[in-house]
């Protein structure tokens, strides 16, 4: 299930339908430049927001998440504007976004300094922020089922040539050449789509029949509440409730369009989930069944096993 080497045309033919309709609309970046200690508190704005780091090291904080840290090279994608902090330490105080003053470099690309003027500058963190909308058109509700947070360090081992876009985005930043802010500014854009195309791949399981699901609004509206909540003890009856129709049609029409049943999709998600959080985030099985809704690790474990191949506690021993 989780072989990626025997992807049909169509799948790929649907990503490409999704990257080709997707517009970074109305995208401005800042370049910013922090002597630590440092805090930058972005509130929630309804629009995507893509960071960066091209010189030191931050702390990423996300509501009712684990902080994240970020180095040199990495970036990553919030699509729905969720509220969070950039800070230099996890326990640093953070000051709006909108209260520093920018200096505009061209168009649509400013630059922040609040630096130290007693300090080395190689000891400054260098980041890049972009505010953009993601237009996926028809497909729009593919954005609500994305998480909160997308980074591109999951996706170097499946994508390694980022590497190369993500070294000239670190070059560039370092030595801030004439033209710098406008190449940077469509890296930042390439980078984004690739990790949109990196979480349709591992994110939804059969692309094709997905997308095709999301264009029916009302089994758009299952599939939404489905990503959202996969923990939840979710049955027949509750997803024909959201779609709006019977039991039978409910499950006729999901089947007939996602190519498998409800309940299947419910298992397949939330063990790709468990996949990818023993996988990249190192979490145990306990917690993983827990993240999930399972009442015990044996019943998590007998779920993994039968939809994976291996049970959960080889597969995170072969991902380290």
């Amino acid at each position: 299930m989780f072989d990626r080497s025997s992807e049909t045309a169509g799948s790929r033919d649907a990503v490409s339908e999704v990257l080709l309709g997707m517009r970074l609309r109305g995208a401005s970046y800042w370049r910013l430049r922090l002597s630590p200690p440092f805090g930058v508190n972005f509130r929630a704005d309804g629009g995507a927001r893509f960071h960066f780091i091209g010189q030191g090291e931050a702390v990423l904080i996300l509501p009712d998440q684990a902080p994240r840290a970020m180095r040199a090279g990495d970036a990553v994608l919030i699509p729905r504007g969720h509220p969070h902090r950039i800070l230099s330490g996890p326990r640093v105080a953070a000051r709006d976004f909108d209260s520093y003053t920018p200096e505009p470099l061209c168009p649509a690309f400013c630059e922040i300094r609040a630096c130290d003027a007693t300090a080395c500058r190689s000891k400054d963190t260098m980041i890049l922020t972009g505010a953009m909308e993601l237009d996926l058109a028809t497909m729009h509700p593919l954005v609500a089922l994305m998480p909160e947070a997308m980074s591109v360090d999951a996706l170097l081992h499946r994508q390694p040539e980022m590497r190369a876009i993500l070294s000239a985005m670190e070059t560039e930043m370092a030595q801030d050449r004439p033209g710098s802010a406008g190449i940077l500014a469509r890296l930042a854009d390439v980078i984004a789509a690739l990790i949109v195309r990196g979480w349709v791949e591992c994110g939804c399981d059969n692309v094709s029949t997905v997308i095709t699901a999301l264009r029916d609004p009302r089994l758009a509206q299952v599939l939404v509440a489905l990503h959202k909540d996969p923990s939840r003890d979710w049955d027949i009856p509750a997803m024909a409730r959201l779609m709006g129709s019977s039991r039978s049609v409910f499950a006729e029409r999901f089947t007939a369009t996602v190519g498998i049943s409800p309940l299947r999709y419910v298992t397949d998600l939330r063990m790709r989930l468990a996949a990818q959080w023993l996988e990249r985030e190192g979490s145990s099985v306990a917690e993983v069944a827990h993240r999930l809704g399972y009442g015990s690790q044996a019943a998590f474990a007998r779920a993994f096993k039968r939809i994976v191949g291996v049970s959960p506690g080889n597969h995170r021993r072969r991902a380290s």
